[in-house]
């Protein structure tokens, strides 16, 4: 099957949530995790979709997350493991939604093409607290990052429209022993293979912030607590 995307979602920054509330899920924070899919072309630039934003410059956006994708094939199981009857495309705040194309047949620097842009898989997604803050589950970006179906990041390396309905075009697949699943695999299960970490930290097309970690932990033994990422402030 050739992967198609098959929704593109944007949406902008906004605020939610009431001052004083006692309830974590309640208390204010911004996000840009609500998007809305959109009909025709739009223009991919190398930091994001036209219309797209994030709150949080220093964890998302940017060059080595321009885009962030999910598969589509994921969310029957997630309808029903949360019984959650609502949950259209684009519930992981990804804006690309991907049928044909899951965590183990995506690999870290393939490059695509999409209409006129030329996009490169850049890292794997790792989920945090608003994903659960969004649907009010509070363990759901744990859940997500243990089952692996965390989607995954492009960098654009060729601006250009994109639209609905496309197929992804697989150009070069320089890191083939490099899948997704895999490299979750290593950065959230394998903390004590320092082997394979750093193996992995040496791939010149995993995104910087990914080889930086992992170089760290492979030859100084740092491993960052992942609690405020999963869990946001109490």
């Amino acid at each position: 099957m050739t992967p198609r995307v098959i929704s593109i979602q944007v949406g902008l920054p906004q605020s939610l949530g009431k001052k004083g509330a006692a309830g974590f899920m309640d208390r204010p924070w911004i996000t840009g995790f609500f998007k809305m899919p959109i009909q025709g072309k739009i223009w991919l630039g190398l930091t994001n979709l036209n219309g797209d934003g994030q709150a949080d410059l220093k964890h998302h956006g940017g060059k080595e997350k321009a885009v962030l994708a999910y598969a589509a094939e994921h969310y029957s199981g997630w309808q029903s493991s949360l019984q959650l009857s609502d949950f259209p495309y684009g519930a992981f705040g990804e804006n690309f939604t991907i049928a044909g194309q899951t965590e183990s047949s995506v690999c870290i620097g393939d490059i695509y093409q999409l209409g006129e842009a030329k996009i490169q898989v850049s890292q794997p997604r790792q989920p945090c607290w608003k994903l659960s803050r969004r649907w009010r589950i509070r363990d759901l970006a744990l859940q997500v990052q243990n089952n692996g179906k965390t989607g995954w990041y492009f960098r654009v390396l060729q601006e250009g429209y994109v639209e609905p309905n496309l197929s992804l075009v697989l150009c070069d697949r320089p890191y083939p022993q490099w899948s997704v699943a895999r490299a979750n695999q290593v950065m959230h299960h394998q903390l004590d293979d320092r082997e394979t970490t750093l193996e992995l930290a040496r791939c010149p097309e995993l995104a910087i912030n990914w080889q930086r970690t992992l170089t760290q932990r492979a030859t100084k033994g740092i491993i960052p607590d992942p609690s405020f990422r999963l869990e946001g402030k109490a």
